[in-house]
């Protein structure tokens, strides 16, 4: 005890002193990562407690990032969201976690609902929301660039000797479909930057939103009493048929990807042995008649909710598989084995196909069906898993922002007092009309590259922000009589029905995409 008291340390412990020694310990645990090699230093020689020979205090820990004040820093963010993928989930580190394939997929649909879930109104996103979008699924999409296969290449070496070698590249679907679904994401946020300083439609605020429709939690759409004027009402309609070409590309890259995943076979072991079983009566007797006509087929369908076009889309799924079973079984002896011929069983299947085609193309906002479900669930594809979500996640973005803008049409149409029908007959006449056909990836990618750039309402007007270089060449004598007459051109108004440019867009200077291919 002596040999404790001339070493300089007191057996008075007052209130004073224990608060001196704890605000210090505070003051240390709230600092930064940058500053750790300061939080391993002794806490001072006055009344404090001696330091561990590695210089760590005897009492306490670090807290860790969630417990410290202020926002994150995005290294730490990066840092949790890995963790979360390693773990597969399972904080609890027991390894009883998902895999590594449905841990991404939960990621990348999870970003976008917290991104995108509260983004109800036709208006360009947050510049810290964007900027933390294009961050976070950029770290996730990074996963993708490890993931090679090897390839056959040609090495030459010194002496002039050419040898064929195996070297590793990018996998080949992941080197087509993720800058596709890069390019599809940017032209969706562009799109949405077009409708920043539109004046013709508004919304109403939180308290005097009363929806009273099947959409009831979402802004309701003002437009002047009189409508929409007819250049922004052609704007409105070029931009959703923009957005649909975005659509129907992640639509039919989801589909393939969905196509290439392997069928779980906890699904196959839950379906009945027969097709018939699981159509039942009515609809298989539709689908294997002699003459079949799809969109007669859909139209004598009840499809009046969102419930039984899903269940709809789980019974033809279900048998198109049950079918596809059945013709790759040769064991006549298995219970898969069919009676019906093959070339039947191939017509039927088609058939069904169709109807799943149509239905996707009609009802793009469905839920995922049981089959989707269960390949999303058991899928161990990592590369697969990333093409899928993020598809899915830019559909369900697109979708959304037509809606938008069909609240927005449907409220012009109100404001006209157009009947339900008229206002379809009049987004009938505006829109090509095209055969339904079953989407390409390839295909739809081409006609996006080959579409014009987004355009705003002044852009799609032909008003062009171009005046100083009009004036600098008129200077420079170099004007020539169409630059002269830009120059005199004033800045269009956006009060309705006075817009001098609706002669220029009903002369075929504008076409939209449907109608150029």
């Amino acid at each position: 005890m002596v040999r404790f008291l001339r070493r300089g340390h007191s057996l008075d412990k007052t209130g004073s002193q224990n608060n001196r020694h704890q605000q210090q310990y505070l003051d240390r645990s709230d600092s930064s990562a940058s500053d750790a090699e300061e939080m391993h230093e002794p806490l001072g020689n006055g009344g404090g407690t001696p330091p561990l020979p590695n210089g760590r205090a005897a009492a306490g820990a670090p807290r860790s990032r969630l417990a410290r004040d202020g926002p994150p820093s995005e290294l730490d963010v990066m840092k949790e969201k890995f963790a979360k993928l390693l773990l597969g989930e399972d904080m609890s580190g027991t390894g009883k976690g998902v895999s590594s394939a449905l841990a991404l997929s939960n990621a990348i649909t999870n970003l976008a609902a917290s991104v995108f879930g509260e983004h109800r109104k036709l208006e360009p996103m947050a510049p810290d929301t964007k900027e933390r979008w294009k961050r976070e699924v950029g770290w996730l999409l990074s996963v993708t660039d490890h993931i090679v296969e090897f390839v056959p290449t040609r090495q030459t070496s010194e002496n002039g000797t050419t040898m064929e070698i195996m070297s590793t590249a990018q996998r080949r679907d992941l080197q087509m479909n993720i800058p596709a679904l890069r390019k599809l994401d940017a032209m969706l946020i562009g799109y949405m930057d077009n409708f920043v300083d539109q004046s013709e439609f508004w919304y109403e605020k939180g308290g005097d939103n009363k929806r009273d429709d099947d959409k009831w939690w979402m802004p309701t759409v003002k437009v002047p009493s009189e409508g929409l004027s007819d250049v922004t009402r052609k704007w409105l309609q070029y931009q959703k048929e923009c957005v649909n070409q975005v659509l129907k590309a992640a639509m039919a890259i989801n589909a393939q990807v969905l196509v290439e995943m392997e069928i779980p076979e906890i699904y196959i072991e839950s379906l009945p042995k027969k097709g018939k079983t699981s159509l039942g009566d009515a609809i298989y007797r539709s689908i294997t008649e002699e003459t079949f006509d799809p969109l007669e087929f859909l139209e004598g369908m009840d499809l009046s909710t969102e419930h039984k076009v899903l269940d709809l889309k789980n019974r033809i799924e279900a048998s198109t598989v049950i079918w596809k079973r059945k013709m790759q079984t040769k064991d006549t002896k298995s219970s898969w084995s069919s009676i019906i011929s093959f070339e039947k069983r191939e017509q039927f299947e088609e058939r069904a196909e169709t109807i799943l085609h149509l239905l996707k193309l009609q009802f793009p906002g469905t839920p995922q069906s049981q089959l989707d479900i269960s390949k999303i669930q058991y899928n161990r594809d990592v590369g697969y898993a990333i093409l899928e979500s993020y598809s899915r996640v830019l559909e369900s973005l697109a979708y959304s922002v037509m809606s938008r803008i069909e609240d927005v049409l449907s409220a012009d149409a109100a404001a006209q007092n157009l009947t339900a029908t008229e206002a379809a007959a009049r987004r009938l006449l505006a829109e090509a009309d095209a055969p339904a056909r079953k989407l390409d990836a390839k295909e739809e990618l081409e006609k996006l590259n080959e579409a014009p750039a987004s355009m705003t309402l002044f852009d799609f007007m032909g008003w062009h922000f171009d005046q100083d270089e009009l004036m600098k060449r008129k200077e420079d004598g170099t004007l020539d009589a169409d630059g002269e007459a830009k120059l005199l051109k004033k800045a269009p108004s956006l009060v309705p029905k006075k817009f001098s440019y609706v002669d220029s867009l009903s002369s075929g200077g504008m076409r939209s995409p449907s109608a150029r291919h």
